[in-house]
């Protein structure tokens, strides 16, 4: 089955639709998927359910989607530099679900594995409890969390091949590995395009069992929301 598409808007085609459940890999602007928001966005569909680490930051990523009132709801850890974000939410123009960013990676994996729902002790007594069940155990108590699925993945990745096979960058090896795992249809943008058998067994973050629809990446900005530099120290 051929698995490569010529363009992102290709990439996406027959699966966009309003109301849907949308994860997108990234952490801040690392690894986000750059080609591919922007042909949500320009689809036009609305009331999305997103599922993000955050929601880009001013002018980049997911923050499209916001500016242009897409997105019903987020499911996320990190509201941090993303104004719009902030105050869509405080207004309560936006619902969030936010999460402890150790659940939310969790929560995530056990939807990839299949598992509806583990226990931990992250969040028991604050808000994040709120209405869920709690256990103890072995004198610890502890809240039930549930497994998060979607409709649709949308992952950046360094290298995949023809077959989905995927290879990750640093830290762009976030969200992204295991959103692959939890949807029902994943769609990968990749900045390289190489032939199966190419990425070496070891090195394969992500097996093509997972990976439905590639296309090579149209942007590649990789910006650094914050740049801090000193002096180096004697």
């Amino acid at each position: 089955m051929n698995k490569i598409y010529a363009s992102p808007r290709a990439a996406l085609e027959g699966l966009l639709r309003d109301g849907m459940t949308i994860m997108s890999g990234g952490f801040g602007l690392v690894g986000n998927p750059e080609s591919l928001i922007p042909e949500i966005k320009a689809s036009g569909v609305k009331n999305l359910t997103v599922i993000s680490n955050n929601a880009g930051a001013d002018g980049f990523g997911l923050w499209h989607l916001l500016e242009s009132r897409q997105v019903r709801k987020m499911v996320s850890s990190y509201v941090g530099e993303n104004k719009l974000f902030e105050q869509q939410y405080l207004s309560g123009e936006l619902e969030l679900e936010f999460n402890p960013q150790g659940t939310l990676a969790e929560r995530i994996r056990a939807g990839g594995a299949g598992i509806p729902a583990f226990y931990t002790p992250t969040g028991v007594g604050t808000v994040v409890a709120d209405g869920k069940p709690e256990e103890e155990f072995f004198g610890q108590r502890y809240v039930r969390e549930t497994w998060l699925r979607a409709d649709l993945a949308i992952v950046k990745a360094w290298r995949a091949d023809t077959h989905g096979n995927l290879q990750f960058r640093k830290t762009a090896r976030n969200f992204n590995p295991a959103m692959a795992t939890a949807a029902e249809v994943t769609v990968v943008e990749a900045e390289e395009l190489v032939e199966a058998g190419a990425i070496e067994a070891d090195c394969v973050h992500t097996p093509g069992i997972f990976v439905d629809r590639i296309v090579k990446s149209t942007i590649n900005e990789k910006r650094i929301e914050q740049r801090t530099v000193r002096e180096r120290q004697p």
